[in-house]
């Protein structure tokens, strides 16, 4: 289906295709100089000590539970409402996700006290996923954490830039954080991640980890500072290639550019849908300030009203999506029980995320906001 309103949209600068080229003319294709460069700027631009990037968020995600040797027997807090990735990323490791309703279906993050009634003795970790962009209230989330000994690691695929609080990202509170370079995200490049963290040691780890744990890389033989290589390790390949690293460290100095246009659209949409019969604005005006707007949810009154929307938007051609919670997936339902986590399900049914991207003009703000007043109005 062609949509005349697309859920996101990505726009490719002449800047951008210049820095691919080089990257193409140049010959060398694989992890190489481009990539440190583009980590370096990502330290810079994150305030993080060390980024390390990689193939994509799920290696991410997947490398961090590594670097914390998490296994059999390990279990891991994790919310119901998030995406696939941060449940699998722990099973990866054989240890055991424990799904965790958020603080409410308005404010659908993780809280100090829905994480404290998930830990018990086997807790080793809690995963803090920075939903749609809004970032957790993490401080009591992690002075929770470091009283019980327990690692904090940040989901911030959907939320590079977010505010933590002033002069912290999101991303660089917790032992580890995780970012995702996907083609929906603010800074895209089609696949592609990093994992954040001011320990150098956890550093080291996921740098090794993400190359098959070899002592030397392609690039170190390549160019003479190594002649061959040891194995240390059961490693993956997850590296991330030249070009995307090229086209990223092209695209990121417009990364708080492109955020503040994404939070103008928000603010457009909220103005335009306040006050609107069987509608309600997720998040606060404070949340909205802080976030850095992957995505635009709004809730309806019940999973109905949100179908019946969702069916008159996508007639107008205008495509939304929506997120599930964790255990109504087959392979996922054993974590938990229909109803047993009421805000997380409660707003994944009855959200809707509406187009968002940071070329959102406001006359397609205007429209979509309308296409769901006058769907409302029908119900």
């Amino acid at each position: 289906m062609s949509w005349d309103v697309p859920l996101t949209d990505v726009v490719i600068t002449p800047e951008d295709r210049r820095a691919v080229a080089e990257c193409l003319e140049g010959g060398w294709l694989t992890m190489g100089p481009r990539t440190r460069r583009f980590e370096a700027a990502l330290e810079q631009w994150t305030g993080a000590s060390h980024a390390v990037t990689v193939s994509s968020g799920t290696a991410a995600l997947h490398l961090a539970a590594r670097a914390l040797d998490l296994g059999p027997g390990d279990e891991v807090v994790v919310p119901a409402l998030t995406f696939v990735a941060t449940a699998n990323a722990v099973r990866y490791t054989g240890a055991r996700p424990v799904l965790c309703d958020v603080e409410s279906s308005v404010r659908p993050n993780l809280d100090a006290a829905a994480v404290e009634r998930c830990l018990g003795p086997r807790t080793r970790a809690v995963i803090a996923v920075h939903l749609c962009g809004y970032p957790v209230d993490l401080g009591p989330v992690a002075e929770l954490c470091e009283a019980r000994g327990i690692a904090l690691v940040e989901d911030a695929a959907q939320a590079i830039g977010a505010e933590l609080w002033p002069g912290r990202q999101a991303g660089t509170a917790g032992r580890l954080g995780c970012l995702s370079f996907f083609s929906k995200k603010q800074l895209c490049v089609g696949e592609g991640g990093a994992v954040l963290t001011a320990d150098e040691e956890l550093a080291a780890r996921v740098r090794s980890l993400r190359s098959h744990a070899m002592t030397s890389g392609t690039w170190d033989r390549h160019t003479g500072h190594a002649a061959s290589y040891d194995v240390i390790d059961l490693g993956y390949n997850y590296r991330l290639d030249e070009p995307r690293a090229a086209l990223g460290a092209a695209r990121l100095p417009r990364l708080r550019e492109d955020i503040e246009r994404r939070r103008a659209a928000v603010h457009r949409y909220r103005a335009a849908l306040a006050d609107t019969p069987g509608l309600t604005l997720m998040w606060t005006e404070e949340d909205v300030a802080r976030s850095s707007h992957y995505a635009f949810p709004v809730l309806f009154e019940s999973g109905d009203a949100r179908r019946r929307v969702r069916t008159q938007l996508a007639s107008r051609g205008i495509q939304t999506t929506r997120y599930p919670v964790l255990h109504s997936f087959t392979a996922l339902a054993p974590l938990a029980a229909p109803g047993s986590l009421p805000a997380a399900e409660a707003a994944a049914d009855r959200h809707l995320a509406l187009p968002l991207s940071s070329h959102t003009e406001d006359d397609t703000v205007d429209r979509v906001a309308a296409a769901v007043r006058d769907a409302l109005a029908q119900g």
